[in-house]
């Protein structure tokens, strides 16, 4: 059992996320930009009262603070009324729909399945050997890369740790705890932000996973820019995105990652770079290079336990 003010790395409790989920986007809710007239008074705290954001979903007040308390239970029709008063994204309607149903149940007990990547992504790995190709599981292990995926992503380390499952590098650690990879990224909170969004989602789809619990409660104790966007209860799909790299063996590139969703819940991401450009010229040149950067071999869990220490 987690201490008050702990993590808990045992599972996800479904409605104290559903509650603060609640809470948190209605905190980022400005009363003007809902037409909510406030008659310039003063408020003692951000965003719409429970009694507004209550009064636009039309259900009572008392009933809503219950949903906000873990107290009560909403139908699909309330908490449609509530995405929209919330003003929610359609990842944020799915996500709030998923922490309703896992508040509902009752907690499983059997752990998920080991994952495996699919012979169809595999071959997918191998037809594609000069473009970077990373795929991801459900707590962001890395379960497979091609060697282009691995030299611009994580070229420091062994490439062939995804065939060792206690071993897997984990990308939501490398991205808040191994410098290599903050570096990596000239806008690091963005690419932040968007592993915690990514995160977030899992959370509401697996709320019973003892190793994304596990993954949450380690991160938040280590980093403190993770513990703070974790708590602002953002999230985020990230089919495609843009990220200036700085790259250590090849400089500086702009880099669009798409993210291929599996039927199995994995990711598979696949970066590119625009034709005859600069980004392209370097890309090229480091899908043809075998070179290692950084120490030979780094495991992550290493890197996890010496950044725990430096903190």
């Amino acid at each position: 059992m987690a201490l008050a003010g702990e993590p808990n790395t045992r599972r996800m409790d479904g409605k104290r996320q559903l509650g603060e989920f609640l809470r948190a986007r209605r905190s980022q809710l400005r009363p003007e930009d809902l037409g909510v007239v406030t008659y310039g008074e003063r408020r003692r705290v951000p965003g719409l009262r429970r009694e507004e954001l209550a009064r636009l979903a039309g259900v009572s007040e008392s009933y809503y603070a219950r949903l906000e308390q873990g107290q009560s239970q909403a139908s699909p029709d309330v908490l449609e009324a509530i995405a929209q008063a919330l003003r929610l994204s359609e990842a944020e309607r799915r996500h709030l729909r998923e922490l309703s149903a896992a508040a509902r149940r009752r907690p499983r007990t059997r752990r998920p399945a080991p994952e495996r990547v699919s012979p169809a992504v595999a071959q997918l790995l191998g037809v594609l050997p000069e473009v970077p190709v990373v795929v991801t599981g459900r707590h962001s292990d890395v379960l497979a890369w091609n060697r282009a995926g691995h030299a611009l992503y994580a070229g420091h380390l062994d490439p062939d740790g995804p065939d060792r499952p206690g071993e897997r590098p984990n990308m939501a650690r490398l991205v808040f705890l191994d410098a290599h990879t903050r570096d990596l990224y000239a806008d690091w909170p963005a690419k932040a932000r968007a592993v915690v969004g990514t995160l977030r989602l899992a959370s509401g789809q697996y709320p019973d996973d003892p190793a994304l619990a596990s993954l949450v409660g380690e991160l938040t104790l280590n980093s403190a820019e993770f513990a703070a966007m974790w708590a602002d209860h953002r999230v985020k799909t990230s089919d495609v995105a843009v990220y200036a790299m700085r790259h250590p063996l090849v400089g500086a590139m702009d880099v669009t990652q798409q993210t291929l969703h599996t039927e199995q819940g994995q990711y598979v991401v696949v970066a590119t770079t625009e034709a005859d450009s600069p980004s392209r010229a370097a890309m090229t040149l480091l899908t043809h290079s075998t070179a290692a950067v950084g120490p030979s071999v780094v495991r992550p869990k290493t890197i996890a336990k010496e950044t725990a220490k430096e903190t």
